[in-house]
Parts: structure tokens; C-alpha cells; sequence
């Protein structure tokens, strides 16, 4: 749960950061936000969590 919602709110502020340089568009931040809700309702969504988990414990090991 943690590391989903560290994720989250690093997407955010990335999503954040290219739409106030923009260097992208209100629509194409829409097609992001969208593809991540439709992501985590298929089937991929497990997938997705847990080579994301698999990084985040990765990482402090390094």
C-alpha cells in the first residue's frame, strides 16, 4: 500500500511538471491519467504491481 501510494504521488508530480512546462498537452495528460485507471482494471494490473514491488525492495539494495 505504501509503496503504491509513493508511486502515485510521483506520478503526479511528474504529470504536474509536464503539463506546467508544457511539454505536454491537457489532452494528452487526459490519455495518461485514463490509460493508468484502464491499466489497473486489467488483467496486467498484478503484473504491473508486482515488478513495481520487486523495484522498489531492488532499489535499497543496490
Amino acid at each position: 500500500m505504501a509503496v503504491t501510494v509513493s508511486l502515485t504521488l510521483l506520478f503526479d508530480f511528474v504529470l504536474f511538471m509536464l503539463l506546467r512546462s508544457k511539454t505536454l498537452g491537457a489532452g494528452s495528460a487526459f490519455v495518461a491519467a485514463m490509460f493508468g485507471f484502464y491499466l489497473a482494471d486489467s488483467g496486467a494490473a498484478d503484473t504491473v504491481n508486482q515488478l513495481m514491488t520487486a523495484i522498489a525492495t531492488a532499489l535499497p539494495n543496490l
